[in-house]
């Protein structure tokens, strides 16, 4: 029973706020001004959220993937990049060379040397604004990458002997015949020079690659830089990633692999330069990593979703249901109750 008259309002229940902002008048009044906040509170993460993703983008390119656009047609007809035709865009997995070092038979992204020449010319950006929209591009994929960046298989590596050729015009590693069959369009035989197919034998350093193109006619590698101080090798440490897969256009898509060109490889036999441990590594640490990088992109997304909600429970006040163990109405004394006689007698 209440003890306020019928015009008086009723005495509000524990844990109900009593500010007019947020109490029942505030909330019959309607959802609009909720609605309203709302909005605001997601403007006001947005920000947040995008500083997150770039966050998460810039990781995944340094560290991960990163897409790259073929640019010339070195690496024709594994790669399209002739003039003329649609430009393959290729997917370069970084995880593979974190532990170990590149393969006879892969495909690789690199830095090249100072004395290797560009395949292609890039228009320098001609202020800040061109030249943010061009690394935009060049991290999706999507813009003509670096004039020092090229794309070749990998021939030979550290501690191995490569020249050309055999009788049959085959490229020999120590002493042994490759077996090639992605060659388009092999330069000719008895030409010498770079135009030709032959090269002196070349002992590749420590640390340091041998790399050619499928499209051996046209293709400025290793053979065509042999004068240059690294012999025409180029750094393991120069290399950005191995191409993995084929985006774009999706005509083409699917996945680069990296056949044993080596008779070492086709008999299970150890590579010089290539470590015995190498394959385990990578394929551990290429299922490792996305999860590494899933939770540390999962824990700040988390924080903002739990600044979020305090916020919108600030915002809408506490609930009006009374919660499980909560109060329960006291009855008041028989002896104070308005309207009895409280007299003993």
């Amino acid at each position: 029973m209440s003890t306020h008259g019928p015009d008086e309002p009723a005495d509000p229940r524990p844990g109900e706020p009593t500010d007019p902002a947020t109490g029942p008048a505030a909330r019959a009044s309607g959802r609009g001004g909720h609605a309203a906040v709302k909005k605001g509170s997601l403007l006001r993460e947005l920000p947040v959220l995008l500083v997150i993703a770039f966050v998460l983008a810039l990781v995944v390119k340094t560290f991960l993937v990163q897409a790259f656009f073929i640019p010339s047609g070195s690496m024709e007809q594994t790669l399209h990049g002739c003039t003329g035709c649609t430009g393959d865009r290729v997917l370069v997995n970084k995880v593979p060379y974190w532990f170990g070092e590149p393969e006879p038979g892969d495909i690789v992204v690199f830095r090249g040397p100072d004395t290797w020449s560009p395949e292609i010319t890039v228009a320098e950006p001609a202020n800040w604004v061109s030249g943010a929209l061009l690394t935009l591009g060049r991290a999706i994929g999507v813009a003509p990458p670096s004039e020092d960046d090229y794309v070749k298989r990998v021939i030979a590596t550290a501690g191995q002997t490569v020249e050309c050729c055999d009788p049959q015009g085959r490229v020999l590693v120590d002493g042994q015949p490759l077996d090639e069959p992605y060659i388009y369009q092999d330069s000719p035989l008895g030409t010498g020079g770079q135009s030709g197919r032959e090269f002196s034998p070349v002992v590749v350093p420590e640390g340091r690659l041998w790399v050619m193109g499928d499209h051996r006619s046209a293709s400025a590698d290793s053979k065509a830089h042999m004068s240059d101080q690294y012999a025409g090798t180029i750094g393991v440490d120069d290399v950005i990633g191995k191409a993995a897969l084929i985006v774009w256009p999706l005509d083409r898509f699917g996945v680069l692999h990296a056949p044993e060109i080596q008779p070492q490889q086709a008999q299970g036999q150890a590579v010089p330069g290539v470590h015995d441990v190498q394959q385990p590594v990578q394929g551990a640490a290429a299922l490792a990593v996305p999860y590494v990088l899933g939770l540390a992109g999962a824990v700040p997304l988390t924080a903002a979703r739990r600044r979020l909600r305090s916020r919108r429970a600030m915002l809408t006040g506490p609930s009006r249901r009374p919660p499980r163990t909560g109060w329960r109405r006291v009855r008041r004394p028989a002896q104070t109750r308005p309207g009895r006689d409280t007299d003993p007698r």
